[in-house]
């Protein structure tokens, strides 16, 4: 089944802020909790259901691949290597009760509603996402590419693998949470006795503290170092699009989760091309001579020089459209849709300077009808110029 769009699961407008998204959510969450709604698979759905919208939406950059590409831009389905996002797989209750300290002031369950809550959740650092921008051109994005970049970021330290400990006996279960990597206090409220869980203050919510640390990387897992990463960057894509490949920024302390790599799109103007979307746009200058009699002519494309036919009579302000030479159209989840046009915009030279022979000439020609407008042709042209300012 069709995923429905986040911004209505919440019951928000896509203008909404962060704190109108989390207040949404926090109604929906209390609506469709387990607790109230025992044994309801419908409401524990949309209880779901709203806590990955909530995910998104309060994500900042979640947010912004999301307006752009829709959920292909936060769960993989675009691209190589994905816009980012869930990576398909969806969440599960402790992934959606993890939110509650945010949301509600504490990770635990809704004591007053029925006892039930979550278990307990260590915490897994997460790494820092890295941006890059890569520049490309029209032959780039017409086809699509792939591009390597050397980072210099933080990698997994391969002396301790990641833990920060030295050797195997470097780690221990935390005395005060006892390896849950939270505490629990109880307190009365408005719906009766309810429980919150905070992260616990010595282990910082990892359960286990490091006795002897790595004498690599300190104790943190991590090591500065770089990777040469490949990225495929999909066809259609245009200036501004970011491009999300997961796991591929800083990596997390002590085997943590590692960060995304963001890449910024940047577009090199062509020399005689111009982009409009999907579209292409060529200027063409005519010489009279040419205009008037017809004739072959070549302009330029994204593949190089094509010839086309000017037809005698060609009125400056004419449009020849080439299908299918343009760009591939992108959609909002990041798939290919069609190809756009070329367009070529036709306008006349009138020489700034004449011979005698050519003045002559053109003072003969200007008592012929031929080179009288006629009605149609000037209502025309004045239709289009007036559509102008409309």
């Amino acid at each position: 089944m069709a995923k429905r769009d986040y911004y209505e699961v919440l019951g928000v407008d896509k203008s909404a802020s962060a704190d109108e998204i989390k207040k949404a959510y926090r109604k929906k969450a209390i609506q469709y909790h387990p607790d109230r709604n025992p044994g309801d698979k419908e409401a524990e759905e949309k209880f779901k259901e709203a806590a990955e919208a909530y995910e998104v939406l309060s994500n900042p950059d979640k947010r912004a691949r999301y307006d752009q590409f829709g959920h292909a831009g936060v769960d993989g389905g675009a691209g190589a290597g994905g816009f980012g996002g869930f990576g398909g797989q969806g969440m599960s209750m402790d992934d959606i009760f993890s939110m509650f300290g945010d949301i509600f002031g504490g990770h635990g369950g809704f004591g007053g509603f029925g006892g039930g809550g979550s278990q307990p959740r260590q915490r897994k650092f997460r790494g820092s996402d890295l941006r890059v921008k890569v520049k490309l051109n029209l032959k780039d994005i017409s086809t699509g590419v792939e591009k390597k970049f050397k980072l210099k970021k933080y990698v997994q330290c391969s002396h301790c693998h990641g833990t920060g400990a030295e050797g195997d006996g470097g780690v221990e279960t935390c005395p005060t949470c006892h390896g849950t990597g939270s505490v629990t206090r109880t307190q009365q409220s408005i719906f009766g006795m309810m429980q919150t869980q905070t992260v616990c203050p010595q282990c910082g919510g990892e359960g286990k503290i490091i006795k002897n640390k790595c004498k690599e990387c300190g104790g943190e897992g991590i090591v500065y170092g770089e990777e040469v990463v490949s990225v495929k960057i999909p066809a259609g894509v245009a200036e501004g699009m970011q491009v999300t490949i997961n796991g591929k920024g800083n990596a997390g302390k002590h085997n943590g989760v590692p960060g995304d790599l963001l890449v910024l799109i940047e577009e090199e103007k062509h020399p005689e091309l111009i982009r409009d979307e999907s579209d292409l746009i060529y200027n063409l200058l005519l010489s009279v001579p040419t205009a008037a009699l017809g004739g072959t002519v070549e302009i330029p494309t994204i593949d190089g020089k094509a010839k086309i036919k000017i037809e005698p009579g060609t009125q400056p302000g004419k449009v020849l459209r080439l299908r299918g030479k343009g760009l591939p159209n992108i959609n909002s989840y990041g798939y290919s849709t069609g190809t756009g046009d070329l367009l070529v915009n036709v306008s006349v030279y009138i020489p700034e300077k004449l011979t005698k022979e050519e003045r002559q000439a053109l003072e003969k020609w200007q008592e012929s009808e031929s080179f009288k407008p006629n009605i149609s042709l000037k209502e025309k042209i004045f239709k289009k110029f007036r559509s102008l300012f409309d």
